[in-house]
Order: structure tokens, then C-alpha cells, then sequence
């Protein structure tokens, strides 16, 4: 149990059968009445976001994460084979439980978090960027510089993002896996 006193951005609570994550707290104390803490909570599971006021001092339960490093060995079938750095054991997820960070997973990527909750699989968080092979983009075309923009490219695990006209096919380039956005050439 965690009081509503120790709220601070980034602690995890159970609250209406979900888990929550806080992500602004605010202590307030009116001059009438009593004090209360004003929070805005974000869903671990479905991302909702919620704002929600608390009594002050009130108890809920907190939640305990565990959070493991995980390395991506190979996807067999429609499963998605993790191991971790740690122990070396060997863990099979389900590309819901991964969510859209499925498409920038190459094989051997380094540095995964899952996040589980009571043994379950509750969120999966990628490395900031990653490196990955441009294997099909249109070819460039002279004079496309000035309008800034850029084409798409699809890279070697299949998902496609914008690059910049003089980015061709074979180039190796890293991109944002939390914005989709391609950052530098490699």
C-alpha cells in the first residue's frame, strides 16, 4: 500500500481493476477544507490516460513491475522468441504483447525491457533507436533536394518510414522506434 502523499511521477498503483501509472501528482491544500492530490494517470495495459483526484493521505495498493533486459532471438510461426541477459532463459510473446514496436524487431536486437506484472507480460519497451537496412525506396531524382520533405522506404524487418531523398537502397539508417521517424544515416 502506497499513500496518496508519496505520488510522484513515475510509480505504478492498482486502481479500478487496471494498472496505473502516475504521471503528474499535485498536492493540493484549499484554504477550506481538506488537502487533497490532483494526479493524471496513464493505463501500463491500454495506454488510456485518466486524471483523477485523491484524498490526502489515502491508501492504495502499489504495484510491483519487474522489468527484465531481453535480447530477440527469431520469430517462429506467430510467436516472437525472447531471451534474457540475465538468466538465459527463453520467453515466447505474442506480437500483441510486443504492440507496434513488433516492426523494428531484427533478430539479435539487444536491450528490450518487458515489463511483467503477477507473471505476465504487461509491456514492451524497444531500445531509443535502432539500425536497419533500406531494402526497397524509389530511386532519387535531381532537384527533389530543395522541397525538404522525403520518400518512403521500407526497411529489412518490413515496416516503412519517411527518409530523405539521397537515402537509397542498401543504406543502412537508424530510426526513433518511439516516433517512426528516420534519424541519420549509418
Amino acid at each position: 500500500m502506497i499513500s496518496s502523499n508519496d505520488f510522484r511521477p513515475g510509480i505504478t498503483i492498482v486502481y479500478n481493476n487496471g494498472l496505473w501509472q502516475i504521471v503528474e501528482a499535485m498536492h493540493v491544500k484549499p484554504g477550506k477544507g481538506s488537502a487533497f492530490v490532483r494526479t493524471k494517470m496513464k493505463n501500463i495495459e491500454t495506454g488510456n490516460t485518466m486524471e483523477n483526484t485523491f484524498r490526502a493521505g489515502e491508501k492504495v495498493p502499489s504495484a510491483v513491475i519487474e522489468k527484465s533486459e531481453m535480447q530477440y532471438l527469431f520469430r517462429a510461426a506467430e510467436k516472437y522468441t525472447m531471451m534474457d541477459a540475465v538468466s538465459f532463459e527463453q520467453f515466447e510473446l505474442d506480437a500483441e504483447q510486443i504492440g507496434d514496436a513488433v516492426e523494428f524487431l531484427k533478430e539479435g536486437l539487444e536491450g528490450i525491457n518487458v515489463m511483467r506484472y503477477e507473471g505476465r507480460v504487461i509491456g514492451v519497451d524497444l531500445p531509443n533507436t535502432v539500425e536497419l537496412e533500406i531494402v526497397e525506396t524509389v530511386p532519387d531524382e535531381r532537384g527533389d533536394t530543395s522541397s525538404g520533405g522525403g520518400k518512403p522506404a521500407k526497411l529489412e524487418t518490413g515496416a516503412t518510414v519517411t527518409v530523405p531523398f539521397h537515402i537509397k537502397q542498401g543504406d543502412k539508417v537508424k530510426v526513433d522506434t518511439r516516433t517512426r521517424k528516420y534519424i541519420t544515416r549509418v
